[in-house]
C-alpha cells in the first residue's frame, strides 16, 4: 500500500471514532432531561432595600 492510502485509512478511522464519541456524548447531555433555566431572584438582582422598597409600591 502507498504511503497516502494508510494516512487516508488511519484518518478516516480517526474521523469515524471521533464522530461516535460525539453522538454518544449528545446521548448522554439529552438523556438529563429537559433544561431549565435558573430561577430570578428580585434579591440577587437589586440591593435589597431597594427590592423592599419596589415591593412596597
Amino acid at each position: 500500500m502507498d504511503r497516502s492510502k494508510i494516512v487516508a485509512i488511519i484518518t478516516g478511522v480517526i474521523s469515524i471514532l471521533l464522530a461516535v464519541a460525539y453522538l454518544v456524548l449528545v446521548q448522554l447531555l439529552d438523556f438529563r432531561g429537559e433544561m431549565l433555566p435558573a430561577p430570578i431572584e428580585p434579591g440577587l438582582l437589586v440591593p435589597p432595600e431597594i427590592a423592599t422598597f419596589l415591593f412596597r409600591l
